[in-house]
């Protein structure tokens, strides 16, 4: 095993170059806070448009403090919404209230600027805030592996620039408010893993003192705290079957505990909400959208999540093709950059590879081929790998967006592993590896143009 979580210096026996050795004498305050400022900067310039149009988190915040668990639909301002499932009353006629199929930890997180703001909250502005927040969470948690600090920011403005993260805050609609709320929480409890493998790593007996770790306990909190904005993440919980220090079966019982918490909560709110376990909108979602988009291929005898569906996502997500030269209206218009009307090269909004749009992501692979005794890669990777699983499963592959948006719920615990494949390179290597994390941004920059150039 070649640990990756040790107190100290860097085991890398290199002399750093003059602007490494500057680096790293600034304090990571210092450093993390500086790339929170730029990322405010650039996330809330992306879009100087924001009309909020999708905003169910907003209703639902405001039908909370009129005292209600539905929102009002079809009402002025949501009444060309096609995933809010109508209420009926006992004789099947609308009642002019509708359930929301989205878990509800978004609209909580708004609550107090709704409570001010009212409908007038501008969702869209608070999500790319809250985005560069997450990015200062991840800089702090890749310091809980030893890496050197380039290492540790470039990882760090990678997550920032060069992974679909950039355009869910140019956006910022419900769907992106709710990976962009559930990716401090995960982040933090694979930071806590981290933390205690190290820490038990070093004191053993550690791990053996309590039945369950609290720790622990808060890591599982924040997990099912993250499961009610973006369900999928809850898989996440395999990660420590392998990082959190102790014996694995006091850390699973740990991180249950403190999982069941919130998720207890979540389904009594849904029983109370829609009188069932498990939220109904979804299927009526599922419905909805298999007669309204045939070009999508959806299957109607298929399940909401069906391994049927994994063959097609997994191709959107690895090989799917931006569209090159698409027909021009009108026919004899002269191509343009961005030119919506006849571009060159448009991006696919059904999704893109994330091979071509965050090629930084092959950085996992020297640390799978050198590392994989190393709990911290071991453990990013499977649970990553089944996360993205049940995302592919999924009927939905999450368009209209560019890239793959579903990697954001999976990210969190394959950053680690992508900093420790960057940091084991040689010098030259590394330089490759810095290159692929331009390329990611550089791609990411064209996504965040179309979008305003496309209006999506």
């Amino acid at each position: 095993m070649q640990p990756s979580i040790a107190p100290g210096h860097p085991t890398t026996a290199r002399p750093a170059r003059e602007p490494a050795r500057i680096l790293e004498s600034v304090p990571s305050v210092a450093v993390g806070g500086a790339v929170v400022l730029l990322l405010l900067v650039v996330y809330g310039l992306s879009n100087l448009d924001r009309e909020n149009l999708y905003r169910h988190f907003v209703w639902q915040g405001m039908a909370w403090l009129d005292g209600h668990l539905t929102i009002p639909y079809p009402a002025p301002g949501n009444d060309y919404y096609n995933d809010v499932m109508p209420i009926l009353g006992p004789d099947g006629s609308e009642t002019g209230r509708g359930l929301l199929p989205f878990p509800p930890l978004p609209a909580l997180a708004l609550l107090p600027f709704v409570a001010v703001w009212g409908l007038a909250t501008d969702a869209q502005l608070l999500t790319a805030l809250a985005a560069a927040l997450v990015v200062g969470v991840a800089f702090r948690m890749l310091g809980e592996i030893e890496i050197r600090r380039s290492t540790r920011l470039a990882t760090t403005l990678f997550l920032g620039f060069g992974t679909v993260l950039w355009y869910a805050a140019s956006v910022g609609t419900t769907w992106w408010t709710a990976h962009v709320v559930a990716l401090p929480l995960v982040l933090g409890a694979v930071a806590i893993g981290l933390a205690r493998e190290r820490v038990v790593g070093l004191d053993p007996a550690a791990g053996l003192r309590r039945f369950v770790d609290p720790p622990l306990v808060a890591a599982g909190l924040l997990l099912g705290l993250a499961a009610a904005a973006r369900m999928p993440v809850l898989l996440g919980g395999s990660y420590f079957l392998f990082v959190g220090g102790g014996s694995m079966r006091r850390r699973l019982a740990s991180v249950a505990l403190g999982a069941a918490i919130p998720l207890v909560g979540l389904v009594g709110y849904t029983y109370a909400a829609s009188g069932h376990l498990f939220n109904p909108a979804y299927e009526y979602l599922y419905r909805q959208e298999v007669d309204a988009y045939p070009e999508l291929g959806y299957v109607g005898d298929w399940s909401i999540e069906d391994p049927r569906y994994v063959p097609r996502n997994l191709a959107i997500m690895l090989l799917q093709p931006p569209n090159v030269l698409p027909a021009c209206t009108p026919a004899d218009a002269p191509r343009g950059l961005f030119d919506p009307d006849c571009p060159w090269l448009v991006p696919d909004a059904v999704g893109m590879s994330l091979l071509l749009t965050s090629p930084a992501w092959l950085l996992v692979l020297p640390a799978i081929r050198r590392r994989w005794g190393d709990p911290v890669v071991a453990g990013g990777v499977v649970a990553a790998g089944l996360v993205a699983l049940l995302d592919l499963m999924h009927f939905s592959q999450g368009w209209v967006q560019f890239g793959y948006r579903f990697s954001l719920d999976w990210a969190p615990f394959l950053l680690p592993v992508a900093a420790l494949g960057l940091d084991g390179l040689s010098d030259r290597w590394r330089r490759v590896g810095f290159a692929l994390i331009g390329i990611s941004a550089l791609a990411q920059l064209w996504g965040v143009v179309w979008r305003g150039a496309m209006g999506w």
